[in-house]
Formats: structure tokens, sequence, C-alpha cells
């Protein structure tokens, strides 16, 4: 027995031939290229054992638990305390656009005796014939009722998107 073999007659570092089959092995390498030589036949390199193929494993439920839709609409109609919230967010606003419409029109109208009572020339002052104040009262207050009420209808009409929105999107 030589220093170099074993007592199987295998090269140091080869135990009966076993270690040449490894990959990363010198003769694995002479394998891959077409070089290596077992006893004098070519000998192809042995395939890497594979892997056991990965099963996946997927539940019926893809998504996660989810509370049960509860729509704020019905929150609104069972009259819960949420409801009660939305709706009085709705009713302050709606109350809040209305004193609005009636504060600037309460101006608008009521500051007419102030101005003719500031102004005395306009008050003497005749217009198609008729005194100023009774053409203003007359012709120009209507109208701006009308444009009052059609701005309130507008911006309420708004309000009620907007209102209808944030409980669709809850």
């Amino acid at each position: 027995m030589t220093p170099d073999k074993d007592p199987s007659g295998a090269a140091r570092g080869e135990r009966a031939g076993r270690d040449k089959d490894l990959p990363g092995s010198a003769w694995w390498e002479r394998a891959a290229r077409g070089e290596a030589t077992d006893g004098g036949r070519r000998r192809t390199a042995p395939k890497a054992p594979e892997r056991p193929r990965r099963q996946v494993v997927t539940s019926p439920r893809t998504t996660a638990a989810r509370r049960p839709r509860y729509p704020a609409t019905m929150e609104i109609d069972e009259q819960t305390r949420l409801g009660e919230v939305y709706m009085r967010s709705l009713v302050r606003t709606q109350f809040r656009l209305a004193l609005f419409v009636c504060t600037v029109l309460s101006c608008l109208i009521g500051g007419l005796p102030l101005l003719f009572l500031a102004v005395p020339g306009l008050r003497e002052t005749r217009l198609l014939g008729l005194p100023l104040p009774w053409v203003v009262l007359a012709g120009l207050v209507y109208p701006a009722f009308v444009a009052g009420a059609w701005l309130y209808v507008r911006q309420a009409e708004r309000n009620e998107r907007h209102f209808a929105d944030l409980v669709e999107r809850r």
C-alpha cells in the first residue's frame, strides 16, 4: 500500500471512486468538457440528483377574512348612531347653506331702506314716472329672490351629491 492510496485502492481524496461523481470535482469538470474517461471508456457526467418538485398549497379562500358589508345606507335607515352622525352632518351643511343665502338676501333687501335713508336724493329720483324705491322694490327684489333660490338649490344638490359619495364610499 502506497501513501497515495487507501486500502480500497482509490487515490487519496477519492473514496472508492465515489468522490469523482460529485459536482465540482476535477473529474466532473473534465466530463462536462467531454474529456473524462473511466478505465479507457468515455463516461458522461452523471446527472445531478433532481430536487423533489415543490408542491404549491393553496387554500380555497384566497382573500383575507372580511367583515360583512354593511352599507351606510342601512345605518341611516336603521337610525343607528353612525346613521345619526351622517344625517346630522347633512342637515348641518344644508342649514349652514340656508343661513348663508338668507343672510345675503336679508342684507341686500334690508340694506335698501338704509340706502334710501342715507341718500335722500335717491328717494326723489323718478324712473319711467315712478319713484326709484318703488321700481327697485317691485322690479329688482324679486329677481334677487329667484337668484338666491337658484343658488340655494344648486348648492343643496351639490351637498347631497357629496353626501351620497361619502355614504357609498364608506
